[in-house]
């Protein structure tokens, strides 16, 4: 067997790993090593929109942007419930996240965009900001990398707009719900990438890189400039213990099996259980399907599982990251759907015909009140977005661009035959095609027409708040996120009740430690990210996880950093 001796070993290569990497290099360790399971690197970071949430960063306070730590602790502690997050915990991110992103912004080459107009998820509770709390990666070009670009997961199918283009989350805010200017930027953008001969030589793919893709490009450009070195195709089997401590890992790379050693920590930042059907049922609440999860499928829980095994503790393992996901026929990940049904004229029904919830309020919260009412016995599958013609041609819907521009005869049959994708001329017809009670189905229509001509939808609260407006259209009165559901035909997308990764994982202290059942850190073991427990467990914000799991691998860094000095 062969043995490989480092200083840190950092397992994982999505933001938080590469965070973590990175800063432990900076801070002094010579020798840093990252180890990958899949074949491709920056895991389901690569494939997101790669916000981050930290309150106070240098990019909002360049744009002078009104907050506090105060404010933003307040905000944290009426949306988070105590039992989830400690104070302790809390504070700590707030404090050590700007810290961090000054860190990679004075030390590498990662560069972020402050969100001016993104407002906090849940933006009724006391201390939200409508804006600047949140930052998105500012764009990269893929030839920036060279020939290790090809080597980087790739962007979720809804991140990518004709399968080639990609856009800020800015533009396709913008995009999305065809507000002033969204001709300009797609025709901008779609002139470049015609212009742009040596990559249409290539291939398909624009050689601009936004969102999460970038966030990953602009952490492995670092990572490049400093040497560190990634290997792909290796996976963990079990933590190396020797006299109580974590002294490394062994693993298997390329199915040979080898002993890597770290001096002084192994990180673990290797993502969740999503992708492991037997955790899932074992700890989720139902319904629960590996299959909806937009999460890298080579997240099945390793390090989890590794770090159970020598006795580390666990918490909130009942929970995910959750958002309504499409499953497209002939797509390979099922789509994130976080603003389809934000916009006016989708509703969203279970298969008793009846709407679950507020359509517009974050993913997160949506889901939780769908599994609620699953619990119940309120709510059943299969779930669906119900629209109308008059929506179908105004708005995007999944893989669906408007139908004023894609026309049905240009749809996939297979988006029929499959039973994704249903049309009728009548609300009765499309409530047998989907199997839902044809008169629950007509009533919810009727309910929901009332509520857009008066502009209050006295079921849900849907377009009360600032968030829920986010996503609308602001053409549409009284209520930017209420239209009617009248004009034939009438369309069903199915909908599942997804996620984009697990949120429970191992307990950790404020430097990232991680600790056993009896509350000791483990010796040599720190973890980050989506195999370490939520820190913020309610998503107050759009970067609520990317944002964590970077602050922690930084604060894992400085931990190893300071002990060893």
């Amino acid at each position: 067997m062969k043995d490989i001796e480092v200083d840190v070993l950092v397992v994982g290569s999505g933001n938080g790993g590469m965070t973590a990497a990175l800063s432990s290099h900076i801070l002094g360790a010579e020798s840093v090593m990252i180890i990958e399971k899949d074949k491709y690197y920056g895991g389901t970071s690569a494939m997101s929109g790669g916000g981050v949430w930290v309150p106070c960063n240098r990019y909002a306070k360049a744009a002078a942007a009104e907050d506090s730590l105060d404010e933003a602790f307040s905000y944290l502690r009426e949306t988070i419930p105590s039992e989830d997050t400690s104070d302790e915990m809390l504070r700590t991110y707030l404090k050590y996240g700007p810290e961090m992103i000054d860190f990679l912004h004075k030390n590498s080459d990662v560069r972020y965009e402050s969100l001016a107009e993104y407002p906090d998820y849940f933006s009724s509770a006391k201390g939200a900001k409508t804006g600047h709390r949140s930052m998105e990666p500012a764009p990269i070009r893929t030839s920036d990398l060279g020939e290790q670009f090809q080597y980087q997961n790739a962007p979720n199918p809804m991140i990518k707009v004709f399968d080639r283009l990609q856009f800020t989350q800015q533009e396709l805010h913008l995009l999305m719900g065809q507000l002033p200017g969204w001709l300009t930027i797609v025709a901008r953008e779609l002139i470049k990438y015609i212009l742009d001969i040596p990559m249409r030589i290539k291939g398909k793919q624009s050689r601009r890189l936004t969102m999460g893709a970038a966030g990953i490009a602009r952490l492995r450009l670092s990572l490049l400039k400093r040497d560190i070195p990634l290997h792909l195709n290796t996976k963990l089997l079990d933590l190396l213990l020797e006299d109580g401590r974590v002294v490394g890992v062994r693993a298997e790379r390329n199915g040979t099996p080898l002993n890597i050693r770290a001096k002084m920590g192994v990180i673990l930042a290797a993502g969740g259980f999503e992708h492991n059907q037997d955790l899932r049922v074992e700890n989720l609440p139902r319904p629960t399907d590996a299959q909806w999860s937009a999460g890298s499928r080579c997240n099945t829980g390793d390090s989890l599982l590794a770090a159970k095994r020598i006795g580390a503790a666990t918490r909130l393992m009942n929970s995910a990251w959750w958002t309504n996901t499409i499953s497209v026929p002939g797509e390979s990940y099922p789509r994130l759907s976080i603003f389809e049904k934000s916009l006016p004229g989708n509703y969203v029904i279970d298969s008793s015909g009846k709407r679950i919830a507020n359509e517009s309020q974050n993913y997160m919260s949506f889901i939780k009140e769908l599994h609620s009412k699953h619990i119940k016995g309120d709510s059943n599958e299969p779930y669906h977005m119900i629209f109308d013609s008059t929506h179908r041609k105004n708005y995007i819907v999944g893989p669906l661009f408007p139908g004023k521009m894609w026309p049905d005869f240009l749809i996939p049959k297979s988006y029929f035959t499959s039973g994704f994708l249903s049309k009728e001329n009548s609300l009765s017809a499309l409530a047998r095609t989907i199997g839902v009670d044809a008169k629950a189905l007509e009533e919810t229509v009727i309910q929901v027409n009332e509520y857009a001509k008066t502009g209050k939808d006295c079921d849900f609260g849907r377009g009360d708040s600032a968030y829920d407006r986010y996503y609308s259209d602001p053409t549409v009165e009284p209520n930017p996120c209420l239209a009617p559901l009248a004009k034939p035909p009438f369309y069903a997308m199915k909908l599942d009740a997804g996620d984009f990764g697990t949120m429970g994982g191992m307990v950790i202290d404020e430097q990232a430690r991680v600790l056993t059942t009896s509350g000791d850190p483990i010796p040599g073991l720190y973890a980050t990210g989506n195999c370490a427990m939520g820190i913020l467990t309610t998503y107050p914000g759009p970067g609520s996880t990317l944002g964590p799991a970077m602050t922690f691998g930084y604060l894992a860094a400085k931990h190893i950093a300071d002990t060893e000095c």
